[in-house]
């Protein structure tokens, strides 16, 4: 411990990185601070700690998704001999927003406190703000500010919805998932902006509770993602009563009377329609603005706002490092902010020598139709590696159960195989249970597998994971 600074390490940020940051130095018996202070977003939204994903991310979209999931049964309970079912029952919303509500508070209150209860850590309520590289700023609620020292920093903001700059009052003629998962009133006839999976998955799920919904999409469908798959996703949507506006973006938002007319030029025609609600998803910003990066000599993305660090999370100053989201290149996943925390710590302190690695990282999109990979989509798989040196391995079905309530759509699954030596470069699976299923499947990419050792291995019957150890078709 260096007597000269009030603490070993101090974190700007109180989201999945930061957190794990904060316990592994504290059980290590460091000093530790933690400054967390939430901006509202532009309607007023706030929320506890904890960051993104338990408080307007992750979680309230997996309870949201899920119970979108449930009320497909209703359907499915009458197909299969239940009674007195009504298949037309409609979804309370404000039922639904107090029951998410009451879930993120619960995670936010054992946030709240573990911080307090916890030797050696400090938890300020205040705004961090760099004024030196040892030095934090921490401003509050009314302005009012104190400073204290580190000897090392780590900075953990996350991210935040980003915005178009180019239709007046946007921002107030709009949400977005901040607002989501706590908006007072039912969205009723929703307009969806953007193609990420934060786009589809509200889509899916709004859908699902029974609103009218459409997704205007300005190119592809989940850049970045398989786009076989992704396209796939999409019909499944389609069939499953999202609608879809593709090649697009509104050219202007107006309020009338309390709703939203939105229009757009489709095909050289001007074309509008009038919703309850906006809901943009277009991508998000690092939320480093004001945070004196520049002051410091902290070096940044000028255009999205995100730092710039090395392998193992230094940036340009060199007793400074930064995690997670606000990351250049990083992947925008908890569970990748929380392993990377991990490590910095084991490297600070405990002469660890492992840095995050973010290729082969197992997802999951929860659509309608959830989607599951790990390793290379077949774009990338393909550019790098060249089509005649791959198998690429696919197979359509549908589960048993589908089948048997007569549940419409099939799922599909894909296996990317290098011809050389066999081995496994990408999964991909559409359908039930995708996490679950794509966990377990994340092993045997990282233990770098042959499409020979899955070959070998006996299915499961009946389930919709067996399909990945019985493909024999391939392109």
């Amino acid at each position: 411990m260096n007597p000269q600074y009030q603490y070993d390490i101090f974190v700007i940020g109180g989201g999945s990185g930061g957190l794990t940051v904060v316990d592994e130095a504290q059980r290590l018996g460091k000093r530790v601070g933690l400054a967390d202070y939430i901006k509202p977003s532009p309607h007023g939204t706030q929320w506890g700690t904890g960051g993104t994903c338990p408080n307007v991310g992750c979680i309230p979209k997996k309870l949201m998704h899920m119970t979108a999931l449930i009320g497909e049964i209703r359907h499915e309970l009458t197909a299969t001999g239940w009674q007195g079912v009504d298949p037309h029952s409609k979804n309370d919303w404000n039922i639904l927003v107090n029951e998410v509500q009451r879930q993120v508070k619960g995670i936010n209150k054992g946030n709240d406190d573990w911080l307090i209860a916890t030797n050696g850590i400090t938890y300020y309520n205040k705004l961090g703000k760099l004024k030196d590289d040892h030095t934090i700023e921490l401003i509050d609620k009314d302005g009012q500010s104190e400073f204290v020292t580190a000897e090392y920093i780590v900075i953990a903001v996350g991210s935040r919805p980003s915005f178009p700059t180019d239709i007046p009052n946007v921002k107030q003629l709009t949400i977005t998932s901040d607002d989501l998962f706590s908006l007072k009133k039912a969205p009723g006839k929703t307009l969806v902006v953007g193609a990420s999976y934060v786009a589809l998955e509200c889509a899916g799920f709004l859908t699902g509770l029974g609103y009218d919904v459409t997704v205007m999409v300005r190119s592809i469908l989940l850049r970045g993602f398989d786009q076989e798959m992704a396209e796939r996703i999409g019909e499944f949507m389609k069939i499953h009563g999202t609608k879809f506006i593709r090649g697009t973006i509104p050219s202007s938002i107006e309020d009338v009377d309390g709703k939203r007319l939105v229009k757009w030029v489709l095909n050289g025609q001007e074309q509008s329609e009038v919703f309850d609600t906006v809901l943009l998803a277009i991508g998000r910003s690092a939320d480093t603005q004001n945070l004196g990066l520049e002051q410091v000599g902290v070096q940044t993305n000028k255009e999205s706002g995100k730092i710039i660090a090395n392998d193992a999370d230094s940036t340009s100053v060199p007793n400074i490092f930064a995690i997670g989201d606000c990351v250049q290149g990083r992947l925008e996943l908890t569970p990748t902010a929380i392993m990377c925390g991990k490590r910095l710590i084991k490297r600070l302190y405990s002469n660890g020598n492992q840095i995050m690695e973010y290729s082969d990282v197992s997802t999951t999109v929860f659509t309608p139709l959830e989607y599951g990979c790990v390793g290379y989509s077949e774009e990338a798989a393909i550019q790098k590696f060249g089509k005649d040196n791959l198998k690429i391995f696919t197979s359509e079905f549908t589960p048993l159960f589908w089948n048997f309530a007569n549940r419409k759509g099939t799922c599909y699954a894909k296996l990317i195989v290098k011809k050389d030596d066999d081995v496994v470069i990408g999964f991909h699976y559409l359908g039930p249970d995708a996490a679950e299923v794509t966990q377990g499947f994340g092993v045997v990419i990282k233990l770098k597998a042959k499409k020979s050792d899955l070959d070998n291995v006996v299915g499961i019957h009946p389930s919709v994971a067996e399909e990945l150890v019985q493909m024999q078709t391939w392109k």
